[in-house]
């Protein structure tokens, strides 16, 4: 590990060095000096150097993260009018990158006080000119089909139920998710197909003073559902707001998706079930990876968001006949084992804000 964060910043002072001379208006005016900085839920680092304009190094290992595809993705959705960090340097085979530093002033930190109001409006408008890039760009992405989103709901079974909490499924319980899972993966499917982020969500978009939310965390994007980035920005796994003032901003959005062009019109009952139903596949997923992180790559701080998530899982099931006996098995069979961890809160509350 040091002598890879050593070889990263030998990297980005050479670079940084070719830049000025190169008449860049990059400015170094003291040793070079690298603070790391928090990073997302894969194994890319991130260290913050004493520029002007700051930028920031980025140790992307090769064995986990795919650079090229990083660098894909950001130069598309540039072009395209989205605001994802300038790479002025990259190294695929080492799997550095050299970026420009969006800030820390995370959707996350900035909402409460600042209010949804304006900030999601700008992000609306954001997700519209992202999910309006054309298919047929030099960027292809990966098709979030029916083996993709039913293997990411696996992940449930294995990491949440299983592994977590040691819960052995039977027979008639593994029937009842096997064709939950295909209910939630057909409703995705048979919605308008566009380019998806897959972590549009106020930890992974910046506010950034006079222009459009900074995006970052985009390399795992597909061409999926309509709805999976708008759920993934207002049923917020870190951030919970009312459940009709979700509604309103889901429908205004798909009221703005067919104004645009981007979808033909839709019935409005339609296209909240399709927004509830993806949450509930992306949720489900959620739970499985949230665990995962934590028991396979010791990161153990996002179990705590584990409450929030289910609160959202239950709340749709409830909603709805078909989803509702999952909801009551995993109260009944599942909730019970939940209360035994120390990290545990109860769901009902939880992102509630005094």
């Amino acid at each position: 590990m040091k002598e890879r964060n050593i070889a990263l910043i030998e990297w980005a002072r050479e670079k940084i060095s070719e830049s000025i001379r190169a008449g860049s208006a990059l400015r170094l005016s003291a040793e070079l000096t690298a603070n790391p900085i928090s990073g997302d839920a894969g194994f890319r680092r991130y260290y913050r150097l004493n520029t002007e304009p700051s930028l920031l190094a980025v140790d992307a290992p090769v064995e986990t993260e795919n650079t090229g595809a990083f660098i894909r993705v950001a130069k598309c959705l540039r072009q395209n009018g989205v605001h994802t960090p300038e790479i002025f340097h990259s190294d695929e085979v080492q799997g550095f990158l050299l970026i420009e530093d969006l800030g820390d002033n995370l959707y996350h930190s900035a909402l409460p006080e600042a209010g949804p109001e304006l900030l999601y409006g700008e992000a609306m408008m954001t997700l519209l000119r992202m999910q309006q890039v054309d298919k047929n760009t030099d960027c292809k992405l990966p098709i979030y089909d029916g083996h993709r989103l039913q293997g990411e709901m696996a992940l449930f079974s294995r990491w949440f139920v299983e592994e977590l909490l040691a819960y052995e499924l039977n027979e008639q319980e593994r029937s009842m998710l096997e064709d939950m899972f295909a209910r939630l993966t057909a409703s995705a499917l048979e919605q308008t197909q566009v380019w998806v982020h897959r972590d549009f969500h106020s930890r992974n978009l910046i506010v950034t003073e006079g222009c459009a939310p900074g995006v970052i965390d985009f390399q795992d994007a597909v061409w999926g559902p309509v709805t999976y980035d708008l759920v993934s920005l207002f049923k917020d796994c870190y951030i919970r707001w009312p459940r009709e003032q979700v509604r309103h901003w889901a429908g205004s959005y798909g009221d703005m998706a067919v104004d645009a062009g981007l979808m033909p019109p839709v019935d409005k009952q339609q296209f909240m079930t399709w927004f509830d139903w993806m949450g509930m596949q992306r949720h489900i997923k959620v739970l499985g990876i949230f665990t995962r992180l934590s028991l396979r790559d010791n990161k153990a701080a996002y179990l705590r968001d584990i409450p929030l998530v289910i609160r959202y899982v239950l709340e749709v099931s409830q909603d709805y006949d078909a989803l509702r006996p999952f909801g009551e098995w995993f109260k009944s069979s599942l909730i019970p084992r939940l209360e035994q961890f120390d990290w545990y809160s109860d769901y009902a509350s939880a992102g509630d804000r005094e």
